[in-house]
């Protein structure tokens, strides 16, 4: 019966999307504790393996709370309400993509384009948070995937204030990932972005991004940048990493 059936650490890393040696930490610090076979390895219940994979998906949960038309908060594990908060879940996911054997180059690349975005929504809504202040930080170790949403005012917004002549979501998105502005706030977004767009072939990562309506697309194949707009809009900014 799969109730009682164990698997050996080697399978239950696989279906968990980590590393055997972060299940050898969390058996260190009691978060994932194994079953002990007569020789001494580690053993887990099928049962419980499959109980800590995510049933929903980071995407769907983060474009669901960019969306909504009240204020709340994220889940308390997703949530950084401040950049105190953001630098910690930083850290955490450099620790589990340097774990993951074929990121060992390029991990440092996807961490430091994470923090960039996630620095920017900081930057950008410093004192103007429209509702919730702070961001949704997801990470999906099976599906390879990174998630970022805020409630924020949006690149519109900001980049109005340089660029007056800026009329849609579409036209302020393709400006944040291809222009150079200043390096004064809150444009700052703006060239953090072009340094985001820079990093992606590099490390082969694939990055959707959306702000109001306007969405697009990067992979590391170096196409023309190509900004669509969206079927459902929201005032903030969503991004999703795979890698």
């Amino acid at each position: 019966m799969e109730k009682n059936k164990l698997i050996p650490i080697g399978k239950a890393a696989k279906m968990l999307g980590v590393s055997v040696i972060t299940l050898q930490r969390w058996h260190k610090s009691g978060k994932l504790i194994p079953i002990m076979s007569p020789k001494g390895r580690r053993q887990y219940f099928l049962k419980e393996i499959k109980s800590r994979i995510p049933q929903k998906s980071i995407f769907s949960e983060a474009l669901k709370w960019a969306c909504a038309k009240k204020t709340i908060e994220p889940k308390k594990e997703f949530y950084c309400q401040n950049s105190s908060d953001l630098q910690f879940h930083i850290k955490k996911l450099e620790n589990e993509l340097s774990e993951v054997e074929d990121l060992k180059e390029i991990y440092s690349l996807i961490v430091a384009a994470v923090g960039e975005i996630g620095n920017n929504s900081f930057d950008h809504n410093l004192g103007n948070w429209p509702d919730a202040p702070g961001i949704l930080f997801g990470v999906d170790l099976l599906k390879r995937q990174i998630v970022l949403a805020d409630r924020g005012q949006g690149i519109l917004k900001t980049l109005k204030r340089v660029k007056p002549e800026l009329k849609t979501d579409e036209q302020a998105l393709e400006t944040a990932f291809t222009e150079i502005i200043s390096g004064r706030a809150p444009e700052k977004r703006g060239n953090g972005l072009k340094f985001v767009k820079k990093i992606v072939p590099l490390t082969h990562i694939d990055l959707y991004f959306q702000t109001g309506t306007a969405t697009l697309h990067l992979t590391d194949k170096n196409l023309p940048l190509l900004v669509n707009k969206g079927k459902t809009g929201f005032r903030g900014c969503l991004a999703l990493i795979n890698f």
